[in-house]
């Protein structure tokens, strides 16, 4: 079973032996130099793959070295009181259906206009501005980082620029704009 699996492997370089007759001594050797021819090959790949681990091993001691050294940039810079801004991470619960028609509405009326009240969502989902006010109220105890300004006894909405550019690349809040509407 062996010379069978042997033949079918390197059938294209054995086959031209034994067509010419030669004796089992040649056969035996040019076996040998097709083994040795085979082991060089996996050899010289086993080499590379070695050299290309080394290589990858220098450039993340090089990536810590790099992140230790921002680290102590970014303490010495908070010594003196600078500020220096992180990217926010933000952890948000599943939003049921109303609550995401209502971000929804949010989400679109923040590229458009430039100032958003209670009044200007509830127009657009067809809810009570009480209902929207509880609905806002929901979705920032849900971490949806929605930032309100208070003006001449006006209240205006917008969301967090970070989260929303987030929420366009990812849908952080797994909306299926299909189903809502």
């Amino acid at each position: 079973m062996g010379c069978f699996i042997l033949i079918e492997k390197f059938g294209s370089e054995i086959n031209p032996l034994f067509e010419n007759n030669l004796t089992e001594k040649k056969v035996i050797s040019k076996l040998k130099e097709v083994f040795e021819d085979h082991l060089d090959a996996i050899n010289q790949n086993t080499d590379e793959i070695q050299a290309n681990y080394e290589y990858l091993c220098e450039l993340d001691a090089k990536l810590d070295k790099t992140n230790e050294r921002l680290d102590q940039i970014q303490l010495f810079l908070q010594q003196f009181g600078l500020k220096v801004d992180e990217k926010p991470k933000f952890d948000v619960k599943p939003l049921n259906k109303r609550e995401q028609e209502v971000f929804l509405v949010l989400y679109t009326l923040d590229g458009i206009k430039e100032k958003i009240t209670y009044s200007d969502v509830a127009k657009r989902t067809g809810f009570t501005e009480e209902l929207i006010f509880e609905y806002i109220a929901s979705l920032l105890k849900k971490g949806v980082p929605i930032m309100r300004k208070h003006i001449n006894n006006r209240t205006y909405l917008q969301l967090n620029p970070y989260f929303k550019s987030l929420q366009a690349k990812q849908n952080i809040l797994k909306i299926d704009q299909k189903t809502l509407f």
